[in-house]
């Protein structure tokens, strides 16, 4: 929950990351703060719109702190320097935003006009990107009088309606441009008193995003802070219970049915089955509309007030139903408006677009179902398959190869090709020990998707639709099934929260180690590259960070700089075939950069000297170091001592010392939302794999997506390029998919193929 945080806004430039301006907002966990940093002067923060789960450490000089409110508002704001600016500048405006409610008249500006409105939607225009738990909180306006007409919408953004008008008479803003006609108090508000708790009291509590049942023990309070210990009735897993202690805001009195408690399994208890059909919840369904056939989800299976038939609530795929979960003011399901309709279940048959797929590759697709009920040990009894070897390379090329996409899928089908097809660096989430609950995402992932892509080299839409699926019963998002989302929330999601996986980043900042599964590149804005390859961007922003890598990693997942899915930093980048990581060890030997001798201290002034190469950071031994920092311009440098291995230092020189590299297996990429995968499968320039999942299709809306994997050994010969060759090649005009590998990366993963044996 957002009250979970505490948030903040930075006021003056911090040390470090120095990619972070004044005006970023950031926030830290309220457990982690008051547990054991009240009184620290540094506080490890996420900053907002990192995409990353590294959090920083930050003296509280350069931060104020914010309300959840103030922090929604000035994040709907469109940049950092703006966002300090009506924090410091407009404090009445920003207090008087808050008290904004819907039905308040105010006046928006629009261009050089003001214009009258009702608000009708207070919220945010999008849900919250993993990790950040919150998102801009825009106002919905319905202009009025003479004002009509002159807005952009009916209430309806991105498919998604928010309010309803008539239209071009509705419009979206942040509070910067909203002013209230009647006056608001700046005065903290109220806060709505939470209805008296006593010990023996019946409660729902929510915690770590489900709710449970238990009973009041006690109500204390604990610095300033009212607390609810409650004995509950099962734990975290569904097990015996024991007692929680949380804050009073989580817990609600009396007992609230929820469907998290029951989101383990893939079917309702109380899910009646389809006869011979075998429809259940959560089954791919068809039916026949007077507009013609119609696709959706079964999200709910029972008997309707008046009805004694069984009857089935879908969530349709286009907007078609009648809404958004409920019957009659009665809510049986969630989904968006106008996407759900009541049937009888006998008027559903399983989607055809599958089952046509299903007899065409029945003889691909030898199965050995196995129920996803009986337990976590089923993996051991199941033929597993290498990854794909260059020789073996055949069975993944063509048409109706790789995975086949469907419904907003291409982030997951282009992730899970990259990962799993050609390369064994994850191999271990497919096999580990897993919680009873979670061992059928386990199953799902191994038996359904990357067995058969291995063996078969083609994965059905229907089996990514069915990981979709458990994923959203776990509760980790509602939309799961239906839009779009990042490679890396899905990852985190399955690796972390799912298989428990142990985090596959070590960073050492401070000399403190954070863990994480994966990086996002950041920039200083004074950097000098226009070219960069994957190597230079890795180290620019380990230095401006102040990062090391506190041990080798067995994959390596590198988050290009971007800001969102469509600006991009630079026009290409070159990908890095290898990784050179030694340099970014906190603990090892390391060569001096001018004779190779045991290097004793790094500069990290020296770091963009441009007498130097741009790549590599700048260590040295004593004697290269004293003659470097001779020069008039480099008397005022600072080398710091590096951190060597006892021992070494009394050993005779020169010394020999073994690189640590990483080699590129795979690359994600994106245009216009749309993910597709390279992938580097041999040992030879031209080894090449280009894979999208919805390559193509067959029929309009009644049809399915065609997945296509073909060679692009074009990739091969831009790489041998030299920069300014590769610099002068005009986007449009490179060959066959090369222009997305160099233009469109989104995400770099590499491996380890020596650490990979002990993950």
């Amino acid at each position: 929950m957002s009250s979970d945080y505490l948030y903040f806004i930075l006021t003056d430039t911090p040390e470090r990351p120095r990619h972070v301006s004044p005006g970023c907002i950031c926030f830290i966990s309220g457990i982690i703060y008051r547990s054991t940093l009240c009184d620290s002067p540094k506080l490890p923060v996420h900053f907002m719109d990192s995409r990353t789960s590294l959090s920083y450490e930050i003296d509280r000089r350069y931060m104020k702190e914010l309300s959840v409110d103030e922090a929604e508002l000035l994040q709907a704001l469109s940049g950092d320097a703006e966002r300090l600016r009506w924090y410091q500048e407009e404090e009445a405006a920003l207090q008087a935003a808050v008290g904004l409610t819907v039905g308040s008249p105010v006046t928006v500006e629009e261009g050089a006009q003001l214009l009258k409105g009702i608000i009708r939607y207070v919220g945010g225009l999008t849900r919250p990107k993993y990790p950040d738990p919150i998102s801009g909180r825009f106002f919905g306006i319905e202009l009025q009088g003479e004002d009509k007409g002159k807005g952009n919408t009916d209430g309806t953004l991105r498919y998604e309606t928010f309010f309803t008008c008539k239209k071009d008479c509705g419009i979206f803003v942040p509070f910067s441009r909203v002013h209230p006609v009647v006056p608001i108090s700046t005065s903290p508000s109220k806060q709505p008193e939470t209805e008296e708790l006593l010990p023996g009291d019946r409660v729902t509590y929510f915690i770590k995003n489900y709710y449970r049942l238990g009973m009041v023990v006690d109500v204390k309070e604990k610095d300033g802070e009212q607390l609810v210990r409650i004995s509950t009735d099962t734990d975290e897993n569904g097990k015996t219970g024991g007692e929680v202690e949380i804050s009073i805001q989580c817990v609600v009195k009396g007992e609230v049915p929820t469907e998290a408690e029951s989101s383990d399994a893939n079917t309702s208890p109380l899910a009646p089955n389809a006869g011979d059909l075998g429809l259940s919840l959560n089954s791919m369904v068809e039916l026949a509309l007077a507009s013609g056939n119609s696709y959706g989800i079964i999200r709910w299976i029972g008997t309707l007030p008046g009805r004694q038939e069984t009857m089935a609530g879908l969530e349709l795929e286009d907007e078609k139903g009648v809404s958004d979960g409920t019957f009659k003011n009665e809510r049986f399901f969630d989904c968006p408006p106008k996407r759900a309709l009541f049937v009888k279940l006998s008027s559903c048959r399983p989607d055809s677009r599958f089952q046509y797929l299903s007899a065409d590759h029945s003889e691909m697709m030898t199965t050995h179902e196995d129920p996803e009920g009986k337990g976590g040990h089923r993996a051991a009894m199941l033929e597993t398959f290498p990854p794909v070897s260059a020789e073996q390379i055949q069975v993944l090329l063509g048409r109706m190869k790789g995975i086949q996409g469907h419904c907003n899928s291409c982030y997951m089908d282009a992730a899970l090709f990259s990962l799993f097809s050609c390369s064994s660096a994850l191999d271990s989430m497919l096999f580990k020990a897993t919680e009873p609950q979670d061992a059928p995402i386990q199953h799902t992932l191994l038996h359904d998707i990357v067995n058969p892509l291995r063996s078969k080299g083609f994965v059905e839409a229907r089996h990514i639709m069915k990981l979709r699926q458990q994923l959203q019963n776990h509760g980790y998002s509602r939309s799961f099934t239906t839009d779009e989302k990042d490679p890396e929330e899905f990852l985190i999601v399955i690796m972390h929260h799912i298989l428990a996986l142990e985090p596959l980043l070590k960073l050492s900042a401070g000399g403190k180690v954070q863990e994480s599964y994966c990086y996002q590149i950041f920039l200083d804005q004074n950097h000098s590259l226009v070219l960069p390859t994957v190597q230079q961007l890795l180290e620019h922003s380990f230095h401006n960070a102040g990062l090391k890598l506190a041990e080798v990693p067995s994959c390596l997942m590198l988050q290009m700089p971007r800001f969102g899915k469509k600006f991009k930093m630079f026009d290409k980048i070159i990908p890095s075939l290898e990784l050179d990581i030694t340099d970014l060890l906190s603990e090892g030997p390391q060569q001096c950069m001018l004779c190779g001798n045991l290097a004793q201290e790094e500069c990290t002034d020296c770091f963009k000297d441009t007498a130097f190469s741009q790549t590599g950071f700048k260590i040295f031994c004593k004697t290269c170091s004293a003659q470097v920092h001779a020069h008039p311009q480099r008397r005022f440098h600072q080398p710091a001592p590096l951190d060597i291995p006892p021992g070494y230092l009394s050993r005779g020189s020169p010394h020999t010392l073994t690189r640590d590299k990483l080699e590129l297996f795979a690359v994600l990429c994106i245009e216009t939302s749309h993910y597709v995968s390279f992938i580097k499968y041999g040992p030879n320039s031209q080894d090449w794999l280009f894979f999208d999942s919805m390559a193509d299709r067959q029929g309009e809306r009644d049809g399915f997506n065609i997945p296509e994997v073909h060679n692009c050994p074009e990739v091969g010969m831009y790489l041998e390029m030299s920069p300014t060759e590769l610099a002068n090649q005009v986007p449009r005009d490179m060959k066959g998919v090369a222009k997305r590998l160099f233009c469109d990366a989104y995400m770099y993963l590499y491996q380890s193929s020596s650490m990979c044996l002990y993950r």
